[in-house]
Order: C-alpha cells, then sequence, then structure tokens
C-alpha cells in the first residue's frame, strides 16, 4: 500500500501509500508512494489526537477497523517538533480516510494540505476511487524524525512505513490485493511542512523511495 511518488516541488502531495499504488499499477519500485528528531517508543492506535494550536478547530477523522493505521516512535520531548509530528500524523490520516471514504474532496486533506498541494492530492486519492478500490489491512509508521527550519516556520518530516500486510479491495467484487511478488515493503517518505497563520503544520511536498527503510 505504497503511497504516490512524487517530486519534492512545493505542488508535491504527502498522503499515501507505495503499496498499494503499485497494486493498482500506478507504483514504482524505486521511487515509493510516497519523512524528522524523535521520540521514545509508541504505538499509537488508529485514532490519534493531536496537540490543537489554542482556537485552531481541527477535523475529526475516523478510520474503521478494516485498516489500522499505526504510528511507532512519533514522540519527542520537544513541543513543536510534537507539534509538527502531531499534524505530519493526522494529514497522512486524512488521506486514507478520504480514500476509504471515498472522498477525493476530503475537507480534512485540505486542512493539512497547502493550496499548492490541494490538485496533486486529489488526483492521488481519485487513482484509488475512480478504480473502485479501497484499503485494508495494516500500515506501520515509524521512525519519524523531525528538523526544523532556523526560522521556525518550516519543518521537514521525515517516516518509514510498511506495507507488508496493507492491501487494496475493490469495492464491488471485494478481490484483494497486495504487493506484486518480489517488491520491497518498505518505503520512506520525505515531508515539507509549513506552518500557517492559525498554527497548523501544513504539508507542502513529498517525495518517496522505495526499499530505503528497514525494521
Amino acid at each position: 500500500m505504497a503511497r504516490r511518488a512524487l517530486t519534492t516541488t512545493a505542488a508535491a502531495f504527502t498522503t499515501a501509500a507505495a503499496l498499494l499504488l503499485t497494486a493498482c499499477g500506478g507504483g514504482d519500485d524505486s521511487a515509493a508512494d510516497d519523512i524528522k528528531g524523535s521520540g521514545n517508543n509508541s504505538r499509537g492506535p488508529a485514532a490519534s489526537k493531536s496537540s490543537p494550536a489554542p482556537g485552531v478547530e481541527r477535523p475529526v477523522i475516523k478510520l474503521p477497523s478494516s485498516f489500522r493505521l499505526t504510528f511507532e516512535n512519533w514522540t519527542s520531548s520537544d513541543p513543536v517538533e510534537q507539534a509538527v509530528l502531531d499534524d505530519g500524523k493526522e494529514e497522512l490520516r486524512a488521506g486514507y480516510a478520504a480514500v476509504i471514504a471515498n472522498d477525493p474532496d476530503s475537507e480534512a486533506v485540505a486542512f493539512y494540505d497547502t493550496e499548492g498541494v490541494r490538485g496533486q492530492t486529489r488526483e492521488w486519492i481519485k487513482s484509488y476511487t475512480d478504480k473502485g478500490f479501497t484499503v485494508i489491512g495494516e500500515l506501520p509508521a515509524f521512525d519519524a524524525k523531525v528538523v526544523m527550519a532556523g526560522n521556525g516556520k518550516g519543518a521537514a518530516l521525515t517516516y518509514c512505513t510498511d506495507e507488508t500486510d496493507a492491501k487494496t479491495r475493490n469495492r464491488k467484487t471485494n478481490q484483494v490485493e497486495g504487493n506484486p511478488a518480489g517488491t520491497n515493503p518498505y518505503v520512506r517518505y520525505s515531508l515539507s511542512l509549513v506552518k500557517n497563520e492559525q498554527g497548523v503544520w501544513q504539508n507542502s511536498s513529498v517525495r518517496g523511495e522505495r526499499g530505503k527503510c528497514s525494521r
């Protein structure tokens, strides 16, 4: 279930999975479908909770029990880095929730994406929904690290995913598919985030590389 492979431009989209797109015939083993400080071990549930900025009403994002998106090592003792990790986590959850809900115009995705990437995010979601696919299984996201920009308004986020147990399911036929045999299940994502006027860390670019992680 890998996220779409994207370039590191401001128009790149960050929520998705290399495995899933590969299963749909749209992925690439060398550049996975579509990143930094860190934390102690913690495996979060599918419905993770963000640390909201004061006065910000965040969208409620729900994932069904059929798709378990877990987060390991997504904690930091630095509150600013933790805010980046929290919003990066919710951005990832919003993308998969939109695929499952068959909602390319998800307001939650728009909340966590900059205006420049929303169009490509929508196309990524439609790469599933137009073919009648949803996502199921389990997708661990681990080894998250954050690097802050000197001005405090930007951040780089890297993390890895393990697509071993993540799959696509055809909504009509219920046919289930995973990555093709021999596909490396590990994908490393690199994202750029910017802090908007509300204090939300939004995705502004993303790229993915398959086979660049291990556990």
